[in-house]
């Protein structure tokens, strides 16, 4: 990932929302174009029924690109890991 800093939260709380804060120059990442991370992040979002906040910077495409999806991988491990001692899903509304 190099020069890239990527953030990304999910909660699985019923509701979709998503929070975009990463620019793209470029118009494409290898055949993808750009504007499509986004919709599919969206679609992610309005089909989970979840929060997510996506948030990137750096200068090289590739490298915010793969950070997201990285960070992306950890957080949804996060969001629906149980606790050991509690054995249920992390939850503030108790439910998922």
């Amino acid at each position: 990932m190099d020069d890239c800093l990527a953030q990304v939260a999910v909660d699985f709380g019923g509701r979709n929302w998503l929070e975009w804060e990463a620019d793209f120059k470029r118009e494409k990442i290898g055949d993808m174009p750009t504007e499509m991370f986004f919709h599919l992040f969206k679609s992610f979002t309005d089909g989970a029924k979840c929060n997510l906040n996506i948030k990137a910077e750096g200068t090289n495409e590739h490298h915010k690109i793969e950070g997201i999806f990285k960070a992306f991988a950890k957080a949804m491990k996060m969001a629906v890991k149980r606790d050991a001692n509690k054995m249920f899903l992390p939850s503030t509304k108790g439910m998922l």
